[in-house]
């Protein structure tokens, strides 16, 4: 077997765990039993970290910030030093749950994911300047707060301009979306980075109105899970490659899209573990981050579903979108976010959808149509898909829309399981 650079990082990951687990350990109160149960012996196997306890958001809320910082802790010193950011989660599957983050933290790892990317790591190693254009849910952070209208000016962060004001993007107005179109051609981004739903809006605004971006060079979906309908429409409206970045605000970056479509995993940033497989090899991802000495997060059921195969150049993963948006069918048999999606391949005319089961065992598939929608023979042939896949027995619907509403957190679901309305 070659031993790439990408596998002799994987074989250091159990000497890194080994270095900062007895500090993470027995320096954060979150983890002080765990440490004594532990009696000195350090985990610095796969076998070893399995061992220990999941924690999830609860655990992270729990006594915050005294659980991470200790009771001497002065959470308002260290962010009035800028010594930490304190960020939020975004709470699209449970309440906003309190983050702390070192200062460029998240710029840092996130520059170690995207030069996972030939291309990305190209652009950024010619140009650490390199331009982009915001396209998600407008969200207060320790750069931006969205408290009535800011100015352009004040939405221009370094060399990210954030475009979005509203998170209700099916009902921007023309007149808002030109105005987002003409910032984003004076900035003259290099790539854009997007919440797929939200660049579905803009770049089908963009086609109609024959506006061009002739800087770009790839879009970067980021935020929720990105559809095979999300990105036939970047692609066709910018025509320039789509790149899926997986991660979280309390994990940063974990995965991305390379230039052959596979996703790889940040090693400097987290040790990933995949638990509960089932027969398919699908299962809950767990993280255990590597670089945030201030809320290190050990064995984090982050609640998104992976697919990990063992290749001869590196360990690569396939999303299947989150925990809870998963349904079941009768037998018991799980289907992700990911296998419904699949259905979608082929099928033209749809920008965006939502199915949701109801408790009766009825089915509702509503979509936004994509310029003249999906002919009849399309709808059928997704709808007899969908039936097959789901067992359903028929009880499917669907519906055309003009409008579908996002989270509170301005985030999407695709999915929407009986048991989770």
């Amino acid at each position: 077997m070659l031993a790439t650079a990408e596998l002799i990082c994987e074989t250091a990951q159990p000497a890194r765990l080994a270095e900062v687990l007895p500090r993470f350990l027995s320096g954060t109160p979150l983890y002080q039993r765990t440490w004594q149960a532990l009696r000195g012996q350090v985990p610095t196997t796969a076998a070893d970290l399995a061992r220990l306890p999941l924690i999830t958001k609860k655990d992270i809320r729990r006594d915050f910030p005294n659980n991470f910082l200790g009771q001497d802790g002065d959470l308002e010193a260290l962010v009035e030093s800028e010594t930490i950011e304190l960020e939020h989660t975004s709470g699209t599957s449970e309440q906003r749950t309190a983050l702390l983050l070192p200062r460029r933290w998240w710029a840092e790892q996130e520059k170690r994911a995207l030069e996972l990317n030939a291309a990305a790591a190209q652009l950024l190693a010619t140009n650490p300047e390199t331009r982009r254009v915001t396209i998600s849910s407008p969200v207060c952070s320790s750069e931006i707060c969205y408290t009535g209208v800011p100015s352009r000016e004040e939405r221009t962060i370094g060399n990210t301009l954030f475009v979005s004001l509203s998170r209700l993007p099916f009902l921007w107005s023309q007149a808002e979306l030109k105005r987002i179109a003409d910032e984003a051609i004076d900035w003259k981004p290099r790539f854009l980075d997007v919440d797929p739903v939200y660049g579905v809006v803009f770049a089908r605004y963009c086609q109609a109105a024959g506006v061009r971006l002739p800087s770009l060079k790839f879009i970067i979906c980021s935020y929720e899970y990105v559809s095979v309908v999300h990105r036939r429409i970047l692609e066709r409206a910018f025509g320039v490659p789509v790149y899926d970045l997986y991660g979280s605000t309390e994990t940063g970056h974990l995965l991305m899209e390379d230039v052959s479509g596979q996703m790889r995993p940040s090693l400097e940033t987290a040790v990933l573990e995949v638990i509960e497989g089932d027969d398919r090899g699908i299962g809950e991802l767990v993280v255990t981050t590597l670089t945030n000495e201030i809320m290190p997060l050990i064995r984090y059921r982050i609640g998104d579903l992976v697919e990990r195969s063992e290749e001869p150049y590196g360990t690569r993963y396939c999303l299947h979108g989150r925990v809870a948006d998963a349904f079941m069918q009768r037998s018991g048999r799980r289907v992700t976010t990911r296998e419904v999606d699949q259905c979608f391949a082929g099928i033209s005319g749809i920008a965006h959808y939502q199915l949701s089961e109801s408790s009766s065992g009825r089915w509702l598939l509503r979509f936004v149509p994509d310029q003249e929608g999906p002919t009849a023979g399309d709808q059928k042939r997704l709808q007899c898909r969908l039936v097959e896949l789901l067992s359903c027995e028929d009880n499917l619907a669907l519906e055309a829309t003009d409008l579908l509403m996002p989270e509170s957190s301005g985030k999407f679901r695709l999915g929407y399981p009986a048991r989770a309305l």
